[in-house]
């Protein structure tokens, strides 16, 4: 056999042998990457559901997580455990149900159930615009106003005064009821919830109770700053004053003292002096 025709086939063969052996490892890493990622079942919301409800099995479906699973999601098999504990923040359709959204064993639902220890949850009714329109929502911060007459005043005094006696307060709920009517629809509420130590349920309870109207402020929730605001009357307001007036002391004004003239008498080596007050000091 010709030398050069066999050097050729053995270089084709070499050849052939290398692309062969590339298209096994582009084959193989396809078959690697296309294998399946594992999967878990876990319990999700099949509706939404609203804060301070009581989860039923109805409630609840199953969805199919690839990956890693969300911290504190609950497994399929555990689905029946979770009837009966209550939800501590709005769920929508198909979001994972997680420990972190759920109210303690035992503890059931409403706003109870996700009131921290020593604090109080006080209702407070507000008006139309800030209730239902929206402008108020769980998780925001407000100031409290309260705006009457105070006990005792007199006619002659300032009429209705404002204070802010409350300020950088947490609203727990408002604007909607946590249940439904019969069509499924929220019923909507003027009463706004908010998160206040004992102290603080005392002093709006009183507000309440004298016929006080009580209005709910919006503030930023990075400012939690507690100002010194004054008290201000309708008589500042329309006298065009800031605040109320503060009670000026006047002091008496003495009477200058009236001239007098100085007299020498001579008698004989006796000199005397005697003063005598001018006319015009003695009208």
């Amino acid at each position: 056999m010709n030398r050069r025709l066999l050097v050729t086939f053995l270089l084709a063969f070499v050849i052939a042998g290398a692309c062969a052996f590339l298209v096994y490892r582009l084959i193989r890493g396809q078959v690697t990457a296309s294998k399946p990622v594992p999967s878990t079942r876990i319990v999700a919301a099949a509706e939404d559901i609203k804060l301070g409800s009581v989860l039923t099995l109805d409630k609840l479906t199953t969805i199919q997580i690839q990956g890693a699973l969300p911290k504190g999601a609950i497994a399929e098999k555990d689905k029946d455990s979770l009837k009966g504990r209550g939800v501590t923040s709005d769920l929508y359709q198909g979001e994972p149900i997680v420990e972190g959204r759920l109210a303690p064993v035992g503890s059931g639902g409403g706003l109870a159930a996700i009131i921290p220890d020593g604090m109080r949850a006080s209702a407070v009714k507000v008006d139309d615009v800030v209730g239902v329109a929206g402008f108020v929502t769980p998780g925001l911060r407000v100031d409290v106003i309260v705006s009457g007459v105070p006990p005792g005043s007199r006619p002659a005094d300032e009429g209705t005064v404002a204070k802010t006696v409350l300020q950088n307060i947490q609203v727990l709920s408002a604007g909607t009821d946590i249940q439904k009517d019969a069509e499924g629809k929220p019923k909507q509420v003027q009463v706004v919830n908010l998160l206040v130590t004992p102290e603080q349920a005392q002093t709006l309870n009183l507000a309440s109770n004298q016929g006080a109207k009580i209005q709910l402020i919006l503030r930023n929730p990075l400012d939690t700053k507690v100002a010194d605001v004054p008290l201000t009357s309708m008589g500042a307001v329309f006298s065009g004053r800031a605040t109320a007036p503060k009670v000026a002391v006047s002091k008496a004004v003495r009477p200058a003292a009236a001239p007098a003239f100085t007299i020498e008498v001579i008698n004989g080596s006796k000199r005397t002096t005697e003063k005598i007050a001018s006319s015009e000091g003695q009208k």
